[in-house]
């Protein structure tokens, strides 16, 4: 395609002097970081299927362009992949390991062997995996009283289904995944309203959509391969809208390292932004809807032909007064009008969210204010057009559709009597009909002492969820911890009143048979076993779950396990999944099958019991911030999950203590960049200091996970029980 001027970003030869990453260097600290595996690092970068977002790869190229596709996410994990094992030594007293933060930790590589910290001992010691197991077994007779969390670092779909299967015969339903605090509320609004709880399009529908609204939801950071489509959809003479608090440099523009003409003059991307509060995304959404009805910019014959309940929100809106939606927003009713316009002369048009959107205490409101606005206009079901809640990790998708979820069965099929017993008599031995505990749940059972085992694969609560303090609490009180992982974490650090185990678990280029991973866009991807070294006794977690389910229930042993391994696995999935159908032919590089297809909904037929999309009424949440108080919002920096990489974000100069505030407000509280600040808030208070950004005034953003001393526990969405990573807070500055 032709150079266009337009969309450049800079005159300036590859952005030299802009505030931005340096992708190059990326590469070199990527190829420094893997000293002595660099031929299995190359080989993981062309064989395997990415383990860091959830936009899927084959080796380093996809299938919505033909150009290679290499982010920096993907570089900084391939220390992960490929470093030698920690010296256990280190870990006879952990008293030396106190204070490293989790960067550090992760640095003194991979946990080889099992190993044991009895209660009260100083640190721990290696036992073998029938020791590690049986005791293990020792503690899950009657299962009720079992939490098992698996996060999405990496985690193949195997795994998952494998581990909730083995945790449903041990006779609980507690089984969570990381897509409970990234996007649930996604899952619950959108199997009431179009029947299916993921992305309705591809990502080859951005290129050539009329328009691309981005709300709450900053790929540059999270998601950067993404930028490469954006670039171009640009070309393509799509326009991008945005809607946050805070206006994203990375958003603005963005210098694409693999694409010649952007990597040397940047590209331009948000061409329409729109600043609202911290929490008033419904506001301005229901805004949006009000001029779109008012403005007769409807699609009625979608709306008449393929939905249902429209004249239900029309009357909502219409109770909805100008006045209280700017007032929520923070936007003007012009501003809301300007979107309206937008999308009521696209023809097409791609609605994408993300965290911005889920993390609130009414998350499942926002998304339904969302869909609200497709179906108004139709954007659902053909060519350049959707509705895409973006995944985070790689494995948060298949999670869910896994089963690995304490609210839902496999195929994301509610937990109900009726499902209970079709898998019964699929398994051949007896499902809980009661939902199970979720990952907050876990903890505050815990706290509670109603726990009596922890399993943990990946992750890490301390820097996970709200109000470390607490968090910390409800570990120290179990009766048996165990943390299966490929590396330490802080969480295994802390001292309990029983026991702790560690298990070494394998990465997904390391599991014999080959794995399979679920993208954004529902494409279920193969990536096979690579040729490499292997760390001492580590095992996929597929197989740890089984025997330990196996041996507190020596009776189901063979009902449990899976002696042809990840083949066997996958043969089950596509038989417990329909929808999954394909899975059980993947077994070499490049394999893939795309699940439903290009678009759900394909033509307005809705999978709902009716055939039609749901429109449903959104009440205003109830906002209280006193005068003079601040709505502060957790956001990412240079990391990927929790995981830090740096400590300063190349795109805005923000170090981890930053406490990101609008100039206006700097400005009325006489506050310079630098001067340090204490946030207070009813969980605890947060020191940082002051950097000016482009924020809406009355908000403000720090770190995630450093900000977490600031969030309320209990505060959670009603369905989903999603956190709220939010919270309102009073600034001072500080007498330094």
């Amino acid at each position: 395609m032709r150079l266009d001027p337009r969309n450049w970003a800079s005159w300036k030869p590859f952005g030299i002097g802009e505030r931005k990453p340096n992708n190059y260097l990326e590469l070199w600290k990527a190829f420094r970081s893997v000293r002595g595996n660099r031929r299995y690092a190359w080989r993981i970068l062309n064989q395997g299927t990415c383990d860091g977002c959830a936009l899927g790869t084959k080796g380093m190229r996809d299938w919505t362009m033909d150009e290679i596709h290499l982010c920096n996410i993907r570089l900084r994990l391939l220390k992960l992949n490929t470093m030698p094992p920690l010296d256990i030594s280190l870990l006879s007293d952990v008293s030396g390991l106190a204070g490293r933060r989790s960067a550090e930790l992760r640095d003194l590589g991979r946990l080889p062997h099992p190993m044991l910290r009895r209660r009260g001992e100083p640190g721990f010691t290696r036992v073998s995996w029938d020791e590690a197991l049986d005791l293990t077994a020792s503690h899950l007779h009657g299962g009720t009283r079992l939490g098992a969390y698996l996060t999405s670092r990496g985690v193949p779909n195997e795994n998952y289904y494998a581990a909730q299967k083995a945790v449903r015969a041990l006779g609980t339903n507690s089984i969570d995944n990381a897509a409970r605090i990234c996007h649930s509320p996604s899952t619950v609004a959108l199997k009431q309203s179009i029947g299916a709880a993921a992305t309705t399009c591809s990502y080859s529908d951005w290129i050539g959509s009329d328009l691309i609204v981005f709300i709450g939801s900053n790929p540059s950071n999270n998601q950067p391969v993404a930028m490469k489509y954006l670039y171009h959809a640009k070309k393509a003479g799509t326009r991008i809208a945005m809607v946050n608090s805070y206006r994203e440099p990375g958003m603005e523009r963005y210098w694409v390292p693999s694409n010649a003409e952007s990597a040397m003059f940047g590209t331009k991307i948000t061409d329409h932004f729109f600043g609202v509060n911290v929490g008033g995304d419904i506001g301005f959404l229901n805004g949006v809807l009000k001029h779109l009805i008012e403005d007769d910019r409807l699609d009625k014959a979608f709306i008449d032909a393929h939905t249902s309940g429209f004249e239900e929100v029309r009357r909502a809106v219409a109770g909805q007064s100008w006045e209280s939606l700017e007032a929520l927003s923070g936007a003007s009713r012009e501003q809301m009008g300007e979107l309206a316009r937008l999308l009521g002369e696209a023809r097409s048009a791609v609605l994408v969210w993300s965290m911005g959107i889920t993390q609130h205490t009414y998350g499942e409101d926002n998304v339904r204010a969302i869909v609200n606005l497709a179906l108004a206009r139709g954007f659902v079901g053909r060519d350049h057009c959707g509705l895409m809640p973006i995944r985070g990790h790689s494995g948060v998708q298949g999670g869910a559709e896994m089963g690995a979820y304490a609210t839902g069965l496999p195929g994301g099929l509610p937990i109900t009597p009726e499902n209970t017993a079709r898998f019964a008599g699929m398994w051949g031995f007896h499902v809980p009909s009661a939902p199970g505990l979720t990952a907050t749940d876990m903890i505050d059972a815990a706290h509670r002492r109603e726990l009596d085992v922890l399993v943990s694969s990946g992750g890490n609560f301390l820097e996970v969820l709200p109000d470390p303090a607490y968090c910390r609490e409800a570990l120290s009180r179990l009766p048996l911890r165990v943390h299966i992982d490929i590396v330490l974490s802080s969480q295994m650090l802390v001292e309990s009143e029983g026991d702790v185990l560690l298990l070494p678990a394998q990465t997904r280029y390391e599991m014999a048979g080959g794995v399979t991973e679920t993208s954004t866009e529902r494409r279920v991807i193969f990536s096979p076993e690579v040729e490499g070294p292997r760390i001492g006794e580590a095992w996929p977690e597929w197989k740890i779950f089984t025997e330990l389910a196996a041996r507190a229930r020596p009776e189901l042993g063979d009902k449990i396990r899976y002696p042809g391994g990840t083949p066997q696995i996958r043969q089950e999935i596509e038989e417990a999944v329909p929808f999954y159908a394909g899975i059980a032919g993947l077994a070499k590089f490049g394999d893939n099958v795309q699940y439903g297809g290009r678009h759900l909904c394909p033509d307005g037929r809705f999978p709902t019991a009716d055939g039609r999309g749901r429109f449903a009424p959104v009440a205003l949440p109830e906002l209280e911030r006193p005068d003079g108080a601040f709505m502060v919002a957790t956001r990412r920096g240079k990391q990927f999950n929790s995981m830090v990489h740096e400590r300063r974000d190349g795109f805005n100069g923000a170090t981890r203590e930053a406490v990101l505030i609008s100039p206006y407000d700097a400005d009325r509280l006489g506050l310079p960049d630098g001067a340090e600040v204490e946030l207070r808030g009813a969980a605890g208070t947060f020191t940082g200091r002051v950097l000016r950004a482009p924020l809406t005034p009355g908000n403000l953003q720090i770190h995630w996970p450093e900000g977490n001393v600031l969030l309320d526990p209990v505060r959670r969405s009603p369905d989903a029980r999603i956190p709220d990573y939010n919270a309102v807070v009073t600034l001072r500055k500080t007498a330094s």
